[in-house]
């Protein structure tokens, strides 16, 4: 796969608080800033983990070739600027995370990159919940999100199997002030009725062992009771796939063109192969 005729660029755009957030932006030479591209941003936000640009994939080769902008976001919580930078996303400061997110898609608006009816989002696990707070947060700057084995509930997660290792990340119940900041941005508990949120795709697997996929049954069943926006909200359960992490070959692609064809669809983007 070729991605000859791409450029990759590194922005800044400022957070809530001040702060800089690194944008990588992978799009066509010669792309047009008119407000027209569509747009796929994505981020992780948690656990120290560093996210960086790359171009490997033909799912993204199929993502250009419909017109469309990759960018990732490397907000706090994650690692790129080391342990300070992750410290100041996570446990009683996690909504900076969400913060540092929300100030990228308005810079890719601002910018002229897209506009909320072409901006779509994508995060998988912690980025699960990333997309989950956003979109309960901001509804009407997104178009159209991935959230893939999503955490939702945050008042109840350290309840599952894998709980008690995320309450490292995120806390628990158990400490007030903690549980005040859960409680704030828990995703499935921000979910309000007559709101037009955007359309939603939420994969998962049956035998997730470290996120319970019972997140993703909860928060797309009040979300279809919530919505005022007539855009689906779509849930979907594989028992083939846990948590991604060795999951068959076929699954993946199953799940690939799912959310590809369910983002070209919702932009109404066109793929000529």
């Amino acid at each position: 796969v070729s991605f000859d005729d791409m450029e990759v660029l590194r922005v800044f755009a400022t957070s809530k608080d001040g702060t800089r957030v690194p944008l990588n932006i992978i799009r066509r030479r010669g792309t047009k800033l008119d407000g027209t591209n569509p747009v796929l941003l994505n981020a992780y936000g948690g656990y120290g983990i560093s996210e960086t640009p790359y171009f490997l994939g033909a799912t993204r080769r199929m993502w250009f070739d419909a017109g469309g902008i990759y960018v990732t976001a490397n907000i706090r919580g994650g690692g790129e600027y080391g342990r300070e930078w992750h410290k100041q996303g996570a446990l009683t400061h996690k909504q900076n995370v969400f913060d540092d997110f929300i100030a990228a898609a308005e810079y890719l608006v601002s910018e002229r990159y897209t506009d909320p009816e072409r901006l779509a989002i994508l995060g998988g696990s912690n980025g699960g919940l990333l997309m989950g707070a956003v979109t309960t947060q901001r509804p009407e700057l997104f178009r159209a999100v991935v959230a893939q084995v999503g955490i939702y509930d945050m008042v109840r997660v350290e309840l599952d199997p894998n709980g008690q290792f995320n309450t490292t990340e995120f806390g628990t119940v158990k400490d007030e002030a903690q549980f005040k900041a859960l409680y704030a941005y828990s995703p499935y508990h921000r979910v309000r009725d007559g709101v037009k949120y955007p359309a939603m795709f939420l994969p998962a697997g049956a035998n997730d062992g470290r996120v319970n996929p019972m997140h993703s049954r909860k928060m797309s069943a009040r979300l279809q009771a919530a919505t005022d926006s007539g855009r689906p909200i779509y849930l979907y359960i594989t028992s083939g796939d846990g948590h991604g992490h060795g999951t068959a070959l076929s699954v993946r692609l199953d799940q690939s063109a799912d959310w590809l064809s369910f983002l070209i669809d919702q932009l109404g983007m066109k793929w000529a192969p």
